[in-house]
């Protein structure tokens, strides 16, 4: 089982000083850290190291933070990677574009390395839960393996970015269980998180795209259920 500080980090950001903070209080904690300052040196040199977990900034010049991420989420060795955004602006649209492309978390400057800390090492206790449950779930027509983060549609293999498939699989391991947007968030980005409500929205609507509206069913005013009806 992987701990927090066995972690590798690439940290991305134009801001060399932000880089230097962020390098030094990782380094201090035992990470391995690597660094980059826009989105397309970010992407070569994660093709180098294969970071655990990416931090990086959203506004950068050559290529922007969201279109690094979505790049990223598009390669097979990257779809399970944990990567956080790094950014001075907090607008709600701003998380929806970041969750969009695919992001696991958004943390908003200026950055707190105490903070940033206690999310890395609430990511490694999420990843050792998850190692600790069924490794195959059957739900329907649908076969979920926890090991290889796959899922299957019949012959048909689907491959989802690692929140997407946490929320699968979380919603079909107790099916037509009613779990609200609150229940949800805090058992798939966790409490030490702060995500919006609309967040979860978001992933269900791009995993029903992939696997299919059926699978999937809003109770309207509560939540959602994966539905075997």
């Amino acid at each position: 089982m992987q701990t927090a500080s066995q972690y590798k980090i690439l940290v991305v950001d134009d801001d060399p000083d932000i880089v230097e903070l962020l390098q030094y209080n990782l380094a201090r904690e035992g990470y391995e850290v690597d660094t980059a300052d826009n989105g397309k040196k970010a992407i070569d040199m994660a093709k180098q190291i294969k970071p655990d977990v990416i931090l990086m900034d959203v506004m950068m010049p050559v290529m922007d933070g969201i279109a690094a991420c979505r790049q990223l989420r598009e390669l097979e060795e990257f779809r399970h990677t944990h990567i956080i955004f790094l950014t001075a602006r907090a607008e709600e649209f701003s998380e929806v574009a970041a969750f969009e492309a695919g992001a696991d978390d958004f943390i908003t400057k200026p950055i707190k390395p105490r903070a940033l800390l206690s999310r890395l090492a609430a990511f490694a206790r999420r990843d050792a839960q998850h190692e600790e449950q069924d490794k195959v779930i059957e739900a329907g027509e649908l076969k979920i393996d926890r090991t290889s983060f796959a899922v299957y549609k019949g012959d048909e293999k689907i491959t989802l970015p690692k929140k997407e498939f946490e929320l699968l699989a979380f919603l079909a391991a107790t099916p037509n269980k009613v779990f609200t947007r609150e229940e949800l968030l805090s058992n798939i980005w966790g409490n030490d998180v702060y995500v919006i409500a609309r967040t979860v929205d978001v992933h269900v609507r791009k995993v029903r795209e992939k696997i299919g509206e059926e699978n999937i069913k809003t109770i309207k005013g509560v939540g959602y259920k994966f539905n075997t009806d």
